[in-house]
């Protein structure tokens, strides 16, 4: 049965580099700069889905541990995660598997399906089903949080539980003028001043939620990179209304109350109304859209998979 989904799936969008060979090698530049001052390098695993090739990065997978599998936001790569080791925050010793989801400015291929099918979650069923994992916790940032609510609806006897990051499932992006400008100036004039700008008025909330310089010259290049190499024809996240309904796992919902992209208070209501086994609600003050390199938002994460 999962293949006749799997075969039936329609490409409806088509994402590319301008010149892969080129661009992969910047990614790979990147990467070994992460790795350089992260200390660490990650596993990497190339596998066929429906959507073509498919990138994961790993963490302690050959060990017998539980498992946390993670989807990153548009417009960043899973790798974001782990900005100054911040994965150490979760503190709890666990496989870690970082998806790079296709369509979006990574070593995935391109293809895309109709963001408002169910694809994306058979998608993600058959990347856990290639890793050879039979259930485990995820977790998704933005864009990502929609694919982990397509996977709570199509496959949720995969899913221990479930970790929205300021997730863009909950309501549509915020038409407020200010959310416009800053996510628009880097995208028309693509600068590091523009992009620094766009981070810090929108991404981070300086002091409290912000990276290491080092750390913080890799998002601007990889933005950079993203903004001017990649043809991005993916579509965006969208209100998942009454479906998140029919997602019937445990869930728990991470918020940053300086979120312009996608205000909290609205998310948190329209996750209370629909989401069945809503377990948590947890707001962290101070903290911008890009909770996923928030140090607290990882502890909460160990913490409750501690408790499962």
């Amino acid at each position: 049965m999962r293949h006749i989904q799997q075969s039936n799936m329609q490409i409806k969008r088509q994402s590319f580099f301008k010149d892969e060979k080129q661009d992969f090698l910047f990614l790979d530049k990147w990467v070994k700069k992460l790795e350089s001052a992260n200390g660490r390098e990650y596993e990497r695993f190339e596998i066929d889905t429906a959507l073509g090739k498919t990138c994961v990065w790993g963490l302690n997978t050959k060990e017998d541990l539980d498992t946390l599998v993670i989807f990153p936001g548009a417009r960043t790569t899973s790798l974001f995660w782990d900005f100054d080791k911040g994965l150490d925050n979760i503190n709890v010793k666990l496989r870690i598997f970082l998806v790079e989801t296709n369509g979006l400015p990574n070593f995935s291929s391109g293809a895309t399906p109709d963001i408002k099918s169910l694809d994306y979650g058979h998608w993600a069923n058959e990347v856990l089903d290639k890793l050879k994992i039979e259930n485990a916790f995820v977790a998704g940032a933005s864009f990502g949080g929609l694919i982990c609510m397509k996977l709570g609806i199509t496959n949720p006897e995969k899913i221990k539980a479930a970790f929205l990051l300021n997730a863009g499932c909950l309501q549509p992006f915020s038409m407020k003028w200010n959310n416009l400008y800053y996510n628009l100036l880097p995208i028309i004039k693509p600068t590091p001043k523009n992009v620094l700008l766009f981070l810090d008025k929108a991404i981070f909330s300086k002091p409290n939620h912000q990276l290491s310089p080092e750390a913080e010259q890799l998002i601007i290049d990889y933005e950079i990179f993203a903004l001017t190499r990649y043809k991005d024809n993916t579509q965006k996240p969208y209100y998942m209304d009454k479906q998140l309904a029919e997602a019937k796992v445990d869930t728990y919902l991470l918020e940053g109350n300086n979120d312009l992209l996608f205000p909290y208070q609205r998310s948190i209501e329209n996750a209370k109304k629909h989401l069945k086994n809503l377990k948590d609600v947890k707001v962290f003050d101070n903290v911008g859209h890009g909770i996923e390199t928030y140090d607290k938002a990882m502890k909460y994460i160990g913490e409750t998979i501690k408790s499962y």
